[in-house]
Order: structure tokens, then sequence, then C-alpha cells
């Protein structure tokens, strides 16, 4: 799989605070696209303690928490829709992920490489993890990605929040190693809660356990920027 652990290199976490600016305001870009599969920007509400709808009955029987709610009820986007596609298509389907989805857009065959992948745990920020974190600097930022692909530090902020397995929310618990080749420690579980964290950033999981062809997602409210 194209998508390596990456080689820890000194100053990594100065790069990957300045990328998490980077990123702030992509999701509306209008090349947010991953694939064959186009984004949906979201509406920018507060995430709902409202559970699920019966739309959502099939494939996101065994999610949980309280983002699953503003998934779509229908659709490419829904997920019965997610589970038909490989992660990163599907995540272009899903209106909470549209930024993360232009961050990974940015790097020329990254998209295609998630989904080429045959297992896969993704810990995706929705949109709102970005929402307020300044613009400044975005440019140069994201021009590196595009330029420099796998060397930048996009890719490896991306690779941070990737796992090389397809966890249920069982076998997710635990310390884990990402394709970065750093750690991270989840805890919980689908009926207390679950929070992930680096060492320097935790995040709770919005919407966990939700199925695509290739990999489980778990949506979080935080960029995780500790990345060595």
């Amino acid at each position: 799989m194209k998508l390596h652990r990456l080689t820890r290199t000194a100053g990594a976490t100065a790069a990957v605070l300045a990328l998490s600016v980077s990123l702030a305001a992509c999701g509306s870009d209008d090349d947010s696209k991953a694939a064959d599969g186009d984004s949906t920007s979201q509406d920018g509400g507060m995430i709902s303690d409202a559970p699920s709808t019966d739309g959502n009955a099939d494939a996101g029987a065994q999610t949980f928490g309280p983002g699953c709610s503003k998934i779509p009820t229908s659709g490419a986007g829904s997920f019965d829709g997610m589970v038909k596609d490989p992660v990163a298509t599907a995540a272009s389907n899903n209106p909470l992920l549209s930024t993360l989805v232009t961050a990974v857009t940015s790097i020329d065959g990254l998209a295609d490489t998630l989904n080429g992948a045959p297992a896969l745990t993704v810990f995706a920020p929705y949109n709102d993890a970005f929402a307020a974190i300044p613009e400044k600097d975005l440019n140069g930022l994201v021009a590196e990605g595009k330029s420099k692909g796998q060397d930048s530090a996009l890719y490896k902020v991306l690779a941070h929040h990737v796992l090389g397995a397809n966890d249920d929310p069982k076998a997710v618990v635990g310390e884990q190693e990402t394709l970065a080749g750093d750690k991270l420690t989840i805890s919980g579980d689908a009926e207390s809660g679950m929070t992930v964290t680096d060492g320097t950033v935790t995040a709770n999981v919005l919407c966990g356990n939700i199925p695509t062809s290739n990999a489980t997602v778990y949506v979080i409210d935080k960029v995780l920027t500790g990345v060595k």
C-alpha cells in the first residue's frame, strides 16, 4: 500500500500545528471530490444528540454517537450509501467531512490510495473541527501539500489519523499504531462514548463504526495535531 509509515523528523509537531491552519477554510472548496464521489457541503450547525433515523437503519445499525443524526438518511452520503463505496469516495459524500476531503484530494493520488487499501480505520475530523482555525498561511501550506505530496506536513497529519486495519469499536480500543508510524490511544466504548488521543490532543468520537466497503470511519471533533 503506497500510504506507508512515515519517517519521523525533527520539528514535525510545529509543522503539523501550522498544517491545521491550512485546512481551516477548505470545506467550501469546489475541488473537494474523492475518486468518483462528489462532496456535499455541511450546514455548519452544531452536532445534535438526537438518534439516527430509520433511513440509516441497515448499515447504520451498529453506529454510535451523538453526531450520527447528522448523517443523511438517504443517498450516497447515508450509512447505506457509504457502505457501498471505498473510504475516500464514501467520505466525499458525507456532509460532515468536506473539509477533510479537500485536504485528502489536495495530495495527488492519495484518494485513490485510500480507496485501494484492503482495510483501514480512519479517524475523520468533521468540518467544525477546522472552523475556528484562522485562514492565515492557508495558501502556502496547501500549496506545499500539492507540490510535495507525500513529503508534506499535510500528508503526515492525514496518515496520523489512519490505522492499517479495519477495527470495530471493540478491536480499536487501546494503543494503536498509525500509518504515520506513531501512536494513538482509544478509550471508551459505544455505550458510554469513545475518545482518541495522540498525547497532545484528545478528540471525542461524534459518530463511530461507520462502515465503508474497505474501512471503518470514526468521525471526531478535533484535528489530532500531535503527530511525531
